[in-house]
């Protein structure tokens, strides 16, 4: 399925050399382009070739297509890129956690919360995980009609409250989800609007209702993050690791830098992946024969036992559907970087200040890089047999030195949750087509309607 609609040159530029992208309005450049429907106009944009200029605004921009150039500015970040100003609706929501940080500050701010989502804490989150997926398992019944978008949705911020703030109490999750879900329209909103251009001061709307969200959740997080600071006895969850950490000069975080780590940790281990599995359930359903070979996976890895992290390696199908998934509707769907003096890409040098975009959305669905790059296709991933894919093809998180550091988490939360649940169940999806809208993360365009089916 593709949202391209608009014609690609019949010769698009290929390699490191800057081709000019549609032509922009004055003052607004691409802005109405690309505000009415983003992954179109990005799929416009590769058509034309793997550098191409256009402006948002009066911004300077080059889009790329090509995984070398990508790779180069992923792993250029902080050297020769930088972050972009996000807009306040972002601000408002994550603050200055480590995906807005810079440098210095940046480098100290994932010194301290990288211990947390290393892969032996992942391990002791994993059970967790699991047994959350076990407990909605448990609550579905043959024939039972429901919304996959509110059922994962719920599942992953249990799994969230639990892992990140070690608690187990439904306001704290359901006055969180709330506010996330204001928060993932309005940041969509002005991302692609004219909110992207109007100043900070300028007041609207959107920035009244997203700075009612974000005090909802710092309310909600200052509240757990108290209750963390007054008990007496050692925890187990992220937070509790967050609130011990320090720098290499003795220093610890800051509240208000809790506040932003924690939000950032949440949207990480929640939206990112209750988003995924929402998408891949909807693709199994439209593939039974992913479905089969997925189950037939379970039946001979699991038998009549749950999941625990020791069976994380050996499902292997299971992960390639999870990175299938993530190929046709990766949740972070685009990433920026401003170029800074002596920038280059491809060996072409990139004008001081001019803003690098590319998109995972886009380059997932390259032929020149997936073949059928429509079809949910997992065994291109079988190391033995699958596509020989260029490094930065596939980058649903990110790379290089600002690669998400809940990648590892992220991963075994899908694989364990999708083996729990496709083990006793098939999702049987409402037919229709379903459009990926691109907010905070890709999100279907309505409710994802099933019918729950015993195996």
């Amino acid at each position: 399925m593709s949202t391209q609609t608009g014609p690609a040159l019949d010769t698009p530029s290929r390699g490191h050399a800057f081709v000019p992208g549609p032509k922009g309005l004055p003052l607004l450049g691409n802005l109405p382009q690309f505000g009415k429907n983003p992954l179109a106009f990005f799929e416009l944009l590769r058509g034309r070739g793997d550098m191409v200029r256009w402006r948002f605004g009066r911004n300077r921009c080059v889009f790329i297509s090509d995984p070398e150039c990508i790779g180069e500015l992923l792993t250029e970040t902080e050297r020769t890129f930088d972050q972009p100003a996000l807009g306040v609706a972002f601000r408002a929501v994550l603050g200055n956690g480590l995906i807005v940080a810079r440098g210095r500050d940046w480098r100290r701010k994932r010194s301290l919360v990288q211990p947390s989502v290393r892969p032996k804490q992942v391990k002791s989150y994993a059970a967790t995980m699991a047994s959350s997926a076990v407990e909605l398992a448990d609550a579905w019944s043959d024939g039972q009609r429901v919304d996959i978008k509110r059922e994962m949705a719920a599942l992953t911020q249990k799994i969230a409250v639990r892992t990140i703030f070690g608690v187990d109490t439904p306001a704290d999750s359901e006055a969180m989800g709330r506010a996330m879900d204001v928060a993932q329209l309005e940041i969509g909103k002005e991302f692609a609007g004219i909110g992207a251009l109007l100043p900070d001061w300028v007041p609207t709307p959107g920035r009244a209702r997203i700075k009612k969200a974000a005090a909802v959740i710092d309310s909600e997080v200052g509240r757990v993050v108290a209750r963390h600071r007054d008990g007496e006895t050692e925890r187990p969850d992220l937070l509790s690791r967050l609130l011990t950490a320090v720098d290499e000069s003795g220093e610890r975080l800051s509240d208000e830098e809790i506040r932003d780590e924690t939000v950032t940790l949440y949207i990480g281990g929640h939206e990112t992946t209750s988003s995924t599995l929402v998408w891949a359930w909807y693709l199994l359903s439209r593939n039974p024969r992913v479905g089969a070979a997925l189950t037939e996976e379970l039946d001979r890895v699991l038998g009549d036992r749950e999941p625990g992290f020791e069976d994380y390696a050996q499902l292997t199908y299971t992960q390639a559907v999870v990175k299938e998934t993530l190929r046709l509707y990766p949740t972070i769907w685009l990433i920026t970087g401003v170029a800074k003096e002596g920038a280059r890409l491809g060996g072409q040098p990139i004008e001081e200040g001019t803003r690098v975009w590319s998109s995972q959305w886009s380059t997932h669905r390259d032929a020149r890089w997936f073949p059928e790059p429509e079809a949910f296709r997992p065994e291109r991933w079988d190391p033995a047999g699958g596509d020989e894919i260029p490094e930065y093809a596939w980058f649903p998180f990110g790379g290089g030195p600002r690669v998400c550091l809940g990648t590892r988490f992220a991963m075994v939360e899908s694989v364990l949750i999708l083996a729990v649940l496709a083990r006793r169940f098939q999702l049987d999806v409402e037919p229709g087509v379903i459009e990926p809208v691109p907010s905070l993360t890709l999100q279907p365009d309505r409710d994802v309607l099933a019918t729950v089916r015993a195996r």
